[in-house]
């Protein structure tokens, strides 16, 4: 039998997952220190009131994105042999959605600006309208080359885009010192990647045609999509509650505290779906093995995040001021809040994976309304209390639905609660009594801010883990973690020779 150009190349599995994971992982180590900086720097150069407008216009674009994909993208990948009739019908498909989304999001521009009473929202929402036009347009090439686990030219150009998108922004404060700096820089993240994606995949679209058999593709997506539409919610309406009865300068606040921790979380997890959720996939019938895949990968995610997490919760009254200045002292307590639900997020965000890949796109979207629900009643709870008041409501909603999650995933399908919670318990209690121990020691920490922020770091590393060792699962863990770095340095150690 003929291979398909869009199907990936042959060869161990275990090695295409693993040369994934090590390249998703340092382009994204990258693009979150290139997101780190970003918040550092231009929250130098630009005031909250900047970042609060272009904030006001983020929800709008977020929810109008949802529809330009319809889990197309996901239904490429996921596809067990695709033609490239149908690759072309998904093209245009995507095309004809983003351009029609993009007018909606200029027509509609008059109206958010109406109702945030800020009239400078106005051209901002109706020029995002090209960003939305950049990401219908790479939206398959990006899907091919995922599915054919290109994950060396991927990672390459998601650095290269995060930092020319940074660039771009400090560049044209020098010009116009305003909002309009970060929507450059936004607008460069959607256009190159999407350069780049044609440049890097060998195919091309053709005139749109209709193609037998579409449904399926589309049926797929339409559970993904769902979920994604109620997710949106519980993602975005903080935001929009805390400008709207609380203004701009509130938001602001919010905004960077959330940016500068759950954003960066959400970077971690996130890209390496492009590894897993493939490779789970293909393992679906061979459940020890897809287990196995699973649990082994999760405690290598929350070693690294979830001490970074405690230590900058606990040190955010040190740490906010020092990396973006004394203007932004009142976002420490809104950091510490979402600090909680980082502790959870990236033990949960993971589910998405387990759900994709077996299939159960409906129990997904159901999981994902739950969220909204729920999100939306904690945001409603915590804004009479303003920004603190939302984050610390959203913080305990993570709390309560964390048991319910994995419960929930684990009614069927090879990964059961008890597998999920004897793998991640290690983690999660060092990386919480990490956070109670550095939040005490802080006074006796050295007085010079650098010296303290990283006596704290190293503190909540080392908490984390001897927490970890006094359990089972928490030494297997560690150990395999260790059996991997050195299987790496062993690797790369002749090459250097």
């Amino acid at each position: 039998m003929e291979t398909s150009p869009f199907d990936p190349p042959e060869g161990s599995l275990r090695k295409s997952v693993g040369r994934g994971a090590v390249v998703t992982a340092l382009s994204q180590s990258v693009r979150v220190a290139t997101q780190i900086i970003s918040v550092i720097v231009l929250s130098r150069l630009l005031s909250p009131q900047d970042f609060g407008v272009v904030a006001m216009c983020a929800p709008v674009l977020a929810f109008i994105a949802l529809f330009q994909d319809f889990g197309l993208t996901q239904a490429t990948i996921q596809k067990s042999a695709i033609r490239h009739q149908e690759v072309n019908y998904l093209f245009w498909i995507n095309v004809a959605v983003s351009a029609v989304l993009a007018c909606v999001l200029a027509g509609a521009a008059p109206l958010v600006a109406g109702f945030y009473g800020e009239p400078r929202v106005t051209g901002l929402v109706a020029a995002f309208g090209l960003q939305i036009m950049a990401y219908g347009l790479g939206a398959q090439h990006l899907a091919l080359l995922t599915r054919r686990m290109q994950f060396d030219r991927l990672a390459l150009i998601d650095v290269a885009s995060a930092i020319a998108g940074l660039a771009v922004s400090i560049a044209w404060t020098y010009i116009d010192r305003s909002y309009w700096a970060l929507f450059a820089g936004t607008l460069t993240g959607a256009v190159l990647p999407t350069l780049c994606y044609w440049a890097s995949s060998r195919w091309r679209p053709g005139r749109p045609r209709n193609v037998a058999g579409i449904s399926e593709l589309m049926n797929f997506g339409a559970g993904v999509t769902g979920f994604n539409f109620a997710n949106f919610f519980a993602r975005n309406l903080d935001n929009v509650l805390i400008g709207k009865y609380w203004g701009e300068a509130q938001l602001g606040l919010y905004d960077r505290a959330y940016k500068l921790l759950l954003f960066p979380l959400s970077q971690i997890t996130n890209p390496l779906s492009k590894v897993m959720v493939p490779a789970l996939s293909r393992l679906k019938d061979e459940p020890d093995r897809y287990r196995s895949a699973f649990l082994r990968v999760i405690p290598l995610i929350l070693i690294v995040a979830l001490p970074g997490v405690a230590f900058a919760a606990a040190m955010s009254d040190t740490l906010i001021p020092f990396v973006l200045g004394e203007q932004w002292r009142a976002s420490a307590s809104i950091f510490f809040a979402l600090g909680f639900a980082g502790l959870l997020q990236p033990l949960n965000n993971p589910s998405g994976w387990l759900f994709v890949s077996q299939g159960r796109s409906g129990d997904l979207m159901r999981w994902g309304v739950v969220t909204a629900v729920t999100s939306i009643i904690a945001f409603l709870l915590g804004l009479p209390y303003g920004a603190l008041g939302v984050a610390s409501a959203y913080a305990i909603s993570e709390y309560l639905r964390t048991p319910f999650l994995w419960l929930y995933v684990g009614r069927s399908g090879p990964l059961q609660a008890r597998h999920m919670f004897r793998t991640a318990t290690p983690f999660v209690l060092g990386a919480h009594t990490a956070l109670a121990a550095v939040w005490f020691i802080k006074p006796l920490l050295p007085q010079q801010h650098i010296f303290a922020l990283a006596s704290g770091a190293v503190l909540a590393y080392l908490i984390t883990i001897v927490v970890a060792l006094a359990f089972t699962a928490g030494r297997e863990a560690l150990r395999e973690a260790m059996q991997i770095l050195h299987t790496r340095t062993a690797v790369a150690a002749p090459r250097e020779a």
